[in-house]
């Protein structure tokens, strides 16, 4: 997977790709992350990528012109799949879309700033708009640091377990069940005798009844789905 990464503070992106699973996958040629600084783009002396609104208002507006140039300039070089906006009114993510989405080869990602975009880019580039939630950051950056982490644990070699993120909560639509490690007795508090039987088919039971517990108790809405 390619994933291209429009910003105008790339500096904001760069340490969480050099530590931990993003590194090792990057390491590994299984991911190729490029940032693209916004400012690179545009033919304002000031290297300025921001206006006023038309129609008055508060805040500053990303401009089309230099999107417009460096999206254009990649789509020249590579076919994508996905081209994605991080906003706070798009649809939220979740692991489903991110189950999907890792299958892709090439994205690309436009980290929104200050107010936001100029609508025309929305209308003629975008292909999908994504928000980690409902609430505004300042800039689109960590949310696009969270979409990329989403994907890039998914794709296969990624993780020395590849079983691991098929076990994650939110696969089908279940938190995961309670976990615990050695030792099996700390002050009295002990690991349920049923994960210390061995008895694997007892084991699984037990997990998906306290997943589907779990869910019922916490997130009773993932059980409509």
């Amino acid at each position: 997977m390619r994933i291209d990464i429009i910003t105008v503070v790339p500096e904001l992106l760069r340490s969480p790709f050099e530590a931990s699973i993003m590194k090792r996958a990057i390491e590994k040629g299984l991911v190729d992350v490029h940032f693209h600084n916004l400012r690179d783009y545009t033919t304002n002396k000031y290297k300025s990528v921001d206006d006023y609104p038309y129609g008055g208002g508060a805040g500053m507006v990303m401009m089309v012109e230099p999107i417009d140039k460096c999206i254009t300039q990649l789509k020249s070089e590579r076919d994508y799949d996905e081209i994605i906006y991080m906003t706070p009114d798009g649809e939220t993510l979740h692991q489903g879309m991110a189950n999907a989405m890792s299958l892709y080869e090439n994205i690309i990602i436009l980290c929104g700033h200050y107010k936001g975009v100029d609508q025309r880019v929305r209308d003629h580039f975008i292909t999908k708009e994504i928000s980690i939630g409902d609430y505004v950051l300042s800039g689109g950056e960590l949310g696009a640091l969270v979409l990329a982490d989403a994907l890039i644990r998914l794709i296969p070699g990624v993780l020395s377990d590849e079983t691991s993120a098929l076990t994650d909560s939110f696969q089908d639509n279940l938190l995961s069940p309670p976990i615990y490690t050695r030792p099996a007795d700390y002050k009295g508090w002990k690991v349920p005798d049923v994960l210390l039987s061995g008895h694997a088919a007892k084991i699984d039971q037990w997990r998906e009844e306290k997943a589907f517990e779990h869910t019922k108790n916490r997130r009773p809405d993932l059980l409509d789905r």
